[in-house]
């Protein structure tokens, strides 16, 4: 009897094991950025609990995503084991593109995470503070040279947001677009650019460090753990939150959806999940489901009409 028990409950395990889906997650941008970050923390986390049996992360870099998400949308059209993320840089980057591949020809999924953003110099640079910068903004704005992401991204829109909001012409920001934060933040260190703007996370070990001094952060509140301002501590009224999100393959049927979906919110309730919002210093946003397909139509007006307002989008 006991050897019969041993049998079934080794079956059971070996049953759940082998119908755990494998998944290939594609990161449109180059190694070391957000959406690169993204995947590869759902990699460890979808793996780490057993949710996902083989879990494997392929990058696509170019134009904000938007030449990932067309090469995903064609290619892997029907798969129920692709999945792809995405976000706010994306929003931006399909409509300052005016790409002809957008999030209503995938599957859209879940958001995970909200992050602030950071703006950052050189340590050895004569910029001290925000207003240090704020002043060189009004005396010259296109002397200032800006490293982030995507054009039309969060980091692109909070730059515009700032010169706006101090009162200088947001369409005169020089910023300098970078495929991956590990360019970007390349840029930076070598004193290629006046500043840089992106997600804390692709900042924060050189802050640590020493390698970069942080100007503020772009949330409501400070971020635990940075020592940093916000940019209304700062005198600049503003707060942007950047979002991710992980989107399937289009072509996959109501119950594949399901079952993704699924897969998805018990890696965002796991332990290592939890674990590594904290490390990175992201903020837990999970929305999935009908409430999640309508803060998306949301969020992208809301962005289109951002991107009109800084000279963006015409």
């Amino acid at each position: 009897m006991n050897k019969l028990l041993l049998a079934a409950l080794v079956s059971g395990a070996l049953s759940v094991s082998a119908f755990a889906a494998d998944y290939t997650i594609m990161a449109p941008a180059a190694p070391g950025g957000g959406w690169d970050q993204t995947a590869r923390s759902m990699q460890e986390a979808l793996t780490a609990d057993g949710i996902s049996g083989n879990v494997q992360v392929t990058n696509v870099p170019g134009a904000g995503g938007t030449i990932g998400l067309a090469q995903f949308a064609t290619q892997d059209a029907g798969n129920p084991d692709a999945l792809i993320v995405g976000g706010y840089v994306m929003v931006g980057a399909i409509l300052t593109n005016m790409a002809p591949v957008t999030l209503n020809d995938v599957t859209p999924i879940a958001r995970l995470t909200g992050e602030a953003v950071a703006i950052v110099v050189p340590a050895a640079s004569d910029i001290q503070t925000l207003d240090d910068l704020i002043a060189k903004l009004k005396e010259n704005t296109g002397s200032v040279s800006w490293a982030g992401g995507s054009a039309g991204g969060v980091d692109h829109i909070t730059a515009g947001l700032i010169a706006k909001t101090i009162g200088v012409d947001p369409t005169q920001v020089n910023y300098i677009a970078y495929s991956g934060g590990g360019e970007a933040l390349a840029a930076i260190l070598g004193n290629q650019v006046t500043v840089g703007i992106s997600g804390i996370s692709e900042f924060s070990s050189q802050i640590a460090a020493g390698e970069l001094r942080l100007l503020a952060v772009s949330s409501e509140d400070r971020v635990p753990g940075i020592d940093g301002p916000t940019l209304k501590e700062a005198g600049v009224d503003l707060a942007v939150q950047n979002w991710r999100m992980v989107a399937a393959a289009p072509g996959i049927t109501d119950e594949q959806k399901a079952s993704i979906t699924a897969d998805i919110k018990k890696m965002a309730e796991s332990d290592a999940w939890k674990k590594t919002l904290e490390t990175k210093g992201w903020v837990d946003t999970y929305l999935d489901g009908e409430a999640f397909d309508t803060q998306l139509a949301a969020d992208i007006s809301a962005t289109e009409a951002i991107l009109k307002d800084i000279g963006l989008v015409q």
